[in-house]
């Protein structure tokens, strides 16, 4: 079986992916493709990963966990999602560390699905809007604690994947930047589920329609309807001149407030997200998806 694990990250539009995915379950379902609501694994696997990290011999039955899973259902590929996989929000930094459990827990996820072949998908954020997101709901103490120590110029995301290649090189990674996401949402979902580029998909949009004018969506879709067998890339194209021109600057407006983070740390930010962001698309095992513009 091929099983995904779509682990956020954290303030990535996970929840909205998630809801993307159920829409298309009859769709999928079709294909052999299972997407278990999250009262079906959520709580289970966060059970199966405490007991796997404090004790790494603990037995839990792949079997018994499908039973469980999929309720007597079969399946080809399982597409799961939580942003928590690697780690709870309050969890997800360690210094400059990014999500400091992700390789104790891909290998949890190795020994909870021995047999099946496993893929991650991921999504990277500048951190200049990352670490800010993360910190939404954390006390004030966390704030200033975060804010006065973590430089979001210093944090990699290829650090991350190094470690998780090294940890479980036989493990598929896929990723992409969460500013590229409303371009890449029917991409995101139709690499999750292993379909090609022209399967159809209900909220092939979704993500689009969140940031973009009523009017805008409206003029999309009818500009869409005049066209058969558009490639991946020239429904991009077409996506990304909408948005320039009818985008919701309300909804895409972000303040960052934490102290010390004034315009010319988020701009370094900004600058060394790209360089790194430059250097995961060339990384081995490594799947990246970018705009095709």
């Amino acid at each position: 079986m091929q099983v995904v694990f779509h682990c956020g990250a954290h303030g990535t539009d996970e929840d909205r992916l998630l809801k993307t995915l159920l829409r298309n379950i009859a769709r999928f379902q079709r294909q052999d493709i299972s997407v278990p609501g999250p009262g079906r694994y959520r709580q289970l696997l966060k059970t199966c990963f405490a007991a796997l990290m404090a004790d790494p011999d603990h037995h839990i039955g792949a079997e018994t966990l499908w039973d469980q899973i999929l309720d007597g259902t079969t399946a080809e590929r399982v597409l799961f999602s939580n942003p928590h996989f690697f780690g709870s929000q309050r969890r997800a930094l360690d210094g400059h560390l990014l999500y400091p459990e992700a390789e104790a827990r891909v290998q949890a996820m190795r020994r909870m699905f021995p047999t099946d072949r496993l893929e991650i998908f991921i999504a990277m954020r500048d951190p200049g809007g990352f670490i800010p997101n993360l910190l939404e709901k954390a006390a004030p103490e966390r704030v200033d604690e975060i804010a006065q120590n973590i430089s979001p110029q210093c944090l990699r995301w290829s650090d991350l994947f190094q470690r998780l290649r090294r940890a479980a090189p036989d493990v598929a990674i896929t990723t992409w930047c969460y500013e590229d996401m409303p371009l890449l949402w029917g991409q995101i979902i139709r690499r999750m589920a292993a379909l090609d580029d022209d399967a159809r998909l209900d909220g092939g949009m979704d993500l689009l329609a969140a940031i973009m004018s009523g009017e805008g969506m409206k003029r999309l879709r009818k500009y869409l309807g005049q066209f058969e067998n558009l490639s991946e890339g020239q429904r991009q194209k077409i996506f990304a001149a909408f948005l320039d021109k009818y985008a919701d600057d309300s909804a895409l407006t972000e303040e960052i407030d934490l102290p010390g983070w004034n315009a010319d740390v988020l701009t370094a930010a900004s600058a060394m997200y790209d360089q790194d962001v430059e250097v995961v698309s060339k990384m081995d095992g490594i799947r990246f998806l970018a705009p095709e513009l």
